[in-house]
């Protein structure tokens, strides 16, 4: 043979038909390996399964199956050991895999592949691998939850101004202000749970996009695999990452809702402000300033959340013109899955740590709540149920709260007599209308910050969490 057509075939499972090597450049280009060998455990978890229904199917003899689950095994032990050696010639961690056990075994480990195409491997693979992210990230978000019931229950009683457009609103209870993003938090573990459960298919046995025409068992293969269905399409099945585009959608809610409390935390630890001090373990100092505390690891959970929301872009921009069935273009799907994965377990470990360690100053957040003239819906309301219309009642009390810009005093310093000359309505209690443990207290609606509805709030979340625990720990086995 030429030296055109008799390149080394051991380097292109594929190479049958071809006559020359690939160019090493593109070679490299287009590996996915340095990507997707992290799927190592789920792909020789798919194999095993896959060879022992070859061998119950017929398809496959015992002594030809025993002899391959046994170099995969040994394969899943050196990878998992750090003693397996990766080649960028592979291309990915199937044909890695493959090699290495064709050459434990011998060409017996050429039938592994009997009845399956890379197409329903990997999407097998990624399907898995989304699964046990899933898994992972809620019980990590599961944890940032519980940290905020334990601060919100430390602090159930602490008063706090509340913000709208980042100017003081109404007084509330810190505890309620922490349970907003347990129920944010919360919502992001539904999504995950459904990203859990969109995955949760599976596709093997589709081959390259059409089926096999082996006996194959699939339904054999997902009960061993732990899937609660397989794909009813062969096509679609191995062309979807519809699931993927859950997960990362997912984990850029979850991003953009920590990014949300980083910005809390970033605030709230100025000196401005002076509500919460960062623990030294999540802080830097400057290089220059000996007095800086910084609170960097707010502000970089607070940036990498641009990451999350890029990766998502990414994904959608990659399958929004794909034809069907399998096309190259889809190897580019995990590294921003990854890349979405990873950096919101991150933040969710760097988060849960932060919020479990910071210090509240309690006596700033409550001298914070007496101004700002929290308590004017209040005024107006008291009002209200002294037959004034909402609107006139307003008016009267905007008239007050400027008068007391202008004294340079807060509502609490006006008199039964000054609240009298601005409206006769005013009753003899009305002084009590502006105490902010009362205002507090008072906004007793389902879901509002008073005493009470926090305490139910918090037994609702603690129920919650349980719930939740349970659904994770069914979902590991």
């Amino acid at each position: 043979m030429s030296d055109a057509s008799s390149f080394d075939q051991k380097k292109a499972m594929w190479g049958g038909r071809f006559e020359k090597p690939v160019d090493a450049f593109v070679e490299e280009f287009g590996a996915s390996l340095p990507v997707d060998k992290r799927m190592w455990a789920q792909d020789i978890k798919g194999s095993l399964a896959h060879v022992r229904m070859l061998a119950k199917q017929g398809i496959l003899s015992e002594k030809d199956a025993e002899a391959i689950e046994a170099g995969l095994s040994e394969i899943f032990r050196a990878i998992r050991d750090g003693k397996f050696e990766f080649d960028i010639a592979d291309e990915d961690i199937h044909m890695a895999v493959e090699r290495a056990l064709i050459d434990k075994v011998g060409p017996v480990g050429g039938k592994l592949h009997t009845a399956r195409s890379r197409n329903d491997q990997v999407a097998l693979d990624t399907r898995v691998y989304a699964k046990d992210a899933a898994v992972l990230l809620i019980a990590a978000a599961s944890k940032v939850r519980a940290t905020l019931v334990r601060r919100a229950e430390e602090h159930r009683g602490t008063i706090m101004p509340g913000y709208t457009h980042m100017q003081k609103a109404q007084p509330v209870l810190f505890g309620h202000h922490l349970l907003a993003y347990f129920w944010m938090l919360t919502r992001d573990a539904t999504r995950l749970r459904h990203a859990f459960e969109a995955a949760d298919h599976m596709p093997l046995g589709s081959a390259a996009l059409a089926g096999t025409t082996f006996p194959i068992d699939r339904q054999g293969v997902a009960d061993k695999l732990g899937f609660s269905a397989v794909t009813a399409n062969s096509m679609d099945s191995v062309s979807d990452r519809d699931f993927l585009l859950d997960l990362t959608y997912a984990c850029t809610v979850a991003m953009v809702h920590l990014s949300r409390l980083c910005e809390e935390l970033i605030l709230w630890s100025t000196e401005e402000f002076g509500f919460v001090t960062m623990d030294d373990a999540y802080s830097t100092g400057s290089s220059i300033m000996p007095q800086k505390k910084n609170p960097d690891f707010a502000e970089l959970t607070r940036g990498k959340t641009g990451r999350v929301v890029g990766d998502l872009n990414a994904l959608l921009v990659l399958l929004k013109g794909l034809p069907l069935a399998y096309n190259k273009d889809m190897q580019e799907d995990k590294e921003a899955a990854f890349d979405a994965i990873d950096t919101l377990a991150d933040c969710l470990r760097a988060v849960d740590g932060m919020i479990g360690s910071m210090r509240v100053n309690t006596a700033r957040m409550q001298r914070g709540a007496l101004g700002g003239f929290m308590a004017a819906t209040d005024l107006a309301d008291h009002l209200v149920t002294r037959g004034v219309p909402f609107r006139d009642a307003h008016a009267v009390v905007g008239k007050l709260v400027l008068k007391c810009e202008q004294e340079g005093r807060t509502l609490q310093d006006l008199t039964l007599e000054e609240l009298k000359a601005a409206s006769p309505k005013f009753g003899d209690d009305a002084m009590a209308s502006v105490d902010i443990d009362n205002v507090v207290r008072r906004r007793g609606s389902q879901g509002g910050t008073g005493h009470e509805r926090v305490e139910a709030q918090l037994a609702q979340a603690r129920e919650t969490l349980a719930a939740d625990e349970a659904w994770l720990e069914s979902a590991s086995r």
